[in-house]
């Protein structure tokens, strides 16, 4: 009796093995995939993130201006009429130019000047931006700015009625 016992045994543990390795062959494929699909995922996102940081600096570089936000980089710079019309004679510009470079009007630069108004938050983070160019940066930004206002296509005037 005790061969047919061990007999028994044997095939159990044979057929336990086999119904056990077709099922864990499954899992083990499941998990290379799974495997694959994570590494590929992750070279995915290193590359999105070296393309958002290269958009970044382009965007930063673009025009030149440093990209402020409204709370960020101010803390320690207040504004001064004087300084306002000492940066734009600095370099060479008149007041609608400068003010081209700032985003706003000649008129705006020249109320700053005199000390009529002063800008808000987000004009003064542009003006800062301004602050920090040279001569030939300045024109060449302006040269960029008259290039984008010529590619905007005007609208038709309607005939009057």
């Amino acid at each position: 009796m005790p061969n047919i016992a061990a007999v028994l045994k044997e095939e159990i543990r044979r057929l336990a093995k086999r119904e056990i390795k077709a099922d864990v062959s499954s899992t083990k494929r499941a998990v290379a995939q799974y495997r694959r699909d994570i590494a590929h995922l992750k070279r995915q996102v290193t590359a999105q993130a070296k393309e958002i940081a290269f958009l970044k600096a382009q965007d930063k570089g673009r025009l030149g201006r440093p990209q402020v936000k409204e709370d960020e980089g101010l803390n320690g710079t207040r504004f001064s009429a004087r300084s306002v019309k000492a940066q734009r004679r600095r370099l060479k510009l008149s007041a609608a130019d400068y003010g081209k470079l700032a985003g706003v009007s000649g008129l705006t630069i020249y109320s700053w000047e005199s000390g009529k108004s002063r800008p808000r938050k987000q004009q003064f983070a542009r003006l800062v931006g301004v602050r920090g160019m040279g001569r030939r940066e300045a024109l060449a930004n302006l040269a960029m700015l008259k290039a984008e206002v010529k590619n905007v296509k005007k609208r038709p005037r309607r005939k009057p009625r």
